[in-house]
């Protein structure tokens, strides 16, 4: 029996651990590096401990750090959650040859899989359905397109898309650059670029006797940059005969290489019906949720108990209903999915019915690694949380997505929120139309618009202005319960200024024994204004809207949308003005390259310098066309948020 577990991870996953681990009476240790010291997972385990530093390579990348903890806690079994070292054959090894028990499966196992060049061929050994490996340095045009992948690791990374000869050079240097930092391997090979088709996988959970489960197929086809964003079980596009070839090869796949615990089997589904083998993740995955939920089990309580020696039944529970899950990034869709990073000052999500466990019935399930005040830093995945629905139906799992993605109060960071309720909503999702290709074929445009239009904005910020004004009021002695700017008579005006999503919003409103008028919303009254929410009758409707202040922002969360806004000062500092045609840092990270000079001629969307932050690479271009006056930057410099890169002056016309 396990009594004590290390667990090998951060963030979401790492609290998921803890949950089923106290269910079960086990024991449990945290590991933390130093920006996540005062992380939710480290208070909810029984005891942490400390991995020096900030960067993944000297914490949750350390085995040396990690048995370290694990030994000076008394534990005696690991889990590696998903990502870091949880594919890594060396540290599974480690572990037991330091006398643990590892909650995963068999080394050999994770190395036969540890390399995708050599899982193809094991995988076409066993009559799995594979595509052909391409060598980079062979590839002709009548190879193209095709997808550049990182032999080592997933999650997106070290993955470029070619679609002309011109491409594949810097593709494929980028693939090993971004393969190498974020797996320590920079092998990467090419294989066919299946255009439109659909992401499937089917879980798998085997015991060390010769049983093997498969848990239906989860279809993970809307992606960014190759990695999933939403994820649902069963598929849309898979029926039942289908669903039993693909069971069957992920049975044979798993047999053929010996596996015990949890695992993946991943597979691309081509318009034809045809489907190929991807890779195994001899892991959790992110997206395990959905299937616990149809499926009514819990995958981390059974990866402990086969790891202690358990046999699992012959056959698994049959599933019920349909569960959808989308992955809550700190990141802006339409900036080039820009990561964010900084104080998470509000993160509720109302009416959940489960954290980290399935509903007692068909409902709403929440898995978060931050809360409200959390600090989100570069040094890791921008992932904030993952919402999942379950209920009879996907339109019924959808539409209470939706909903409660809507309702979320999310402040301090730009996240994708707005994306995810517009896809959860779209006509062509719901009908099941999704591939890989759907972001680009409905379009950001559509799908990254605010869910708050201009109208909206305007309102938002009238009820802003309304809440401060009332804010100021609080405790006066005199006619409190009145808002600032009151008057008996007739009188100028009120005035505020803030920054909107799509500009400046000027808000003007009298406040007098006639009651509220606004020339920027004409037609609206107030019911009732407090600091924290006003109440408005707008457009003949009475609409309520929760103002909460952080700092110089504002955010106003209400039926029309979430608006944030920044209040302008009346005196603007000049010395905080930035020169015209400054490239600024989005985020902090390490300039990976430089790829301009001093006085060259640019054009706008020119790719100046690369950064790299969050396990990813993110290009910044020049904003406009012109002459590089200057470059502040070298390869390998640190580089903080705001920082200015280079300045683009003008070229005359």
């Amino acid at each position: 029996m396990i009594n004590r577990v290390l667990v090998a991870n951060r963030g979401e996953i790492a609290r998921r651990v803890l949950r089923a681990c106290r269910d079960l009476g086990v024991g449990t240790v945290a590991v933390h590096s130093d920006p996540d010291a005062a992380a939710p997972h480290v208070r909810e385990a029984d005891v942490a401990g400390r991995l020096p530093g900030a960067s993944p390579a000297e914490t949750y990348l350390s085995v040396e750090r990690l048995l370290a903890v694990a030994k000076r806690a008394g534990a005696d079994a690991v889990h590696p959650g998903y990502g870091f070292l949880s594919e890594n054959a060396d540290f599974a090894r480690a572990v037991a040859d330091a006398g643990l028990t590892w909650i995963g499966p068999p080394p050999e196992a994770i190395a036969a899989m540890g390399s995708k060049i050599e899982a193809k061929k094991l995988m076409a050994a066993a009559d799995v359905p594979v595509l052909p490996e391409i060598d980079p340095a062979r590839v002709g045009d009548a190879d193209l397109p095709l997808l550049v992948k990182a032999s080592a690791g997933g999650g997106g990374r070290g993955m470029r898309v070619v679609r002309t000869p011109e491409e594949l050079r810097d593709a494929v240097a980028g693939a090993r650059r971004e393969a190498e930092s974020a797996f320590g391997d920079p092998t990467v090979f090419c294989e066919p670029l299946l255009e439109d088709a659909r992401h499937i996988e089917v879980q798998i959970l085997a015991d060390a006797h010769g049983t093997v489960w498969t848990l239906g197929e989860r279809e993970c086809s809307i992606q960014r940059r190759h990695q999933k964003i939403i994820e649902e079980a069963p598929s849309p596009a898979v029926g039942p005969e289908l669903r039993a070839r693909l069971c069957g090869a992920a049975a044979s796949a798993a047999r053929a290489i010996g596996y015990a615990g949890a695992g993946t089997v991943e597979f691309m589904l081509a318009r034809d019906g045809r489907f190929y083998f991807l890779e195994v993740n001899t892991r959790l995955q992110v997206e395990h949720p959905v299937t616990e939920c149809v499926y009514g089990v819990d995958l981390v309580r059974l990866q402990i108990e086969v790891a202690e020696g358990a046999r699992l039944p012959a056959a698994p529970p049959e599933p019920r209903g349909h569960a959808v899950e989308v992955r809550l990034y700190a990141e802006d869709p339409a900036q080039d999915w820009r990561p964010a990073s900084g104080t998470l000052h509000t993160f509720e999500v109302p009416d959940a019915d489960a954290e980290f466990a399935v509903p007692a019935a068909y409902g709403l399930r929440l898995d978060s690694g931050v809360e409200s005040g959390s600090e989100v830093g570069v040094h890791y995945d921008p992932m904030l949380a993952k919402v999942i629905a379950w209920a009879p139906s996907r339109a019924a799992a959808a539409r209470r997505l939706a909903a409660a993605l809507r309702g979320a109060r999310i402040h301090g960071l730009t996240t994708n929120r707005d994306l995810l309720v517009r896809i959860l909503e779209e006509p062509g999702f719901l009908d099941g139309a999704t591939d890989t290709g759907y972001l680009d074929r409905v379009g950001l445009d559509t799908l990254a618009a605010p869910l708050a239009d201009e109208a909206a904005v305007r309102v938002s910020a009238l009820a802003a202005a309304l809440a401060q004004a009332a804010a100021s009021r609080a405790g006066a002695a005199v006619l409190g319960g009145l808002p600032s700017g009151w008057r008996n008579v007739r009188s100028q005006p009120q005035r505020r200024t803030f920054q909107g999503p799509g500009g400046p919003v000027d808000v003007d409103y009298r406040l007098d024994r006639n009651g509220l008028t606004s020339e920027l919303c004409p037609g609206t009254s107030l019911l009732s204004a407090a600091p924290d929410g006003v109440v408005l009758d707008h457009d003949g409707l009475r609409e309520t809207f929760t103002v909460t202040a952080a700092g110089d922002a504002v955010h106003v969360d209400s039926r029309l949308g979430p608006v944030t806004l920044v209040a302008v000062p009346r005196f603007a500092d000049p010395s905080g003005r930035i020169a015209p045609g400054s490239l600024l840092a989005p985020m902090p990270g390490t300039v990976v390259r430089v790829e301009t000079e001093p006085g060259a001629e640019v054009a706008e969307g020119r790719t100046l310098v690369v950064l790299e932050a969050m396990k990813m690479e993110h290009r910044i271009a020049a904003p406009s066309a012109g002459t590089v006056a200057e470059l502040n930057v070298t390869a390998g410099q640190q580089v903080e948020s705001g920082a200015v890169l280079a300045v683009i002056e003008g070229t005359p016309e």
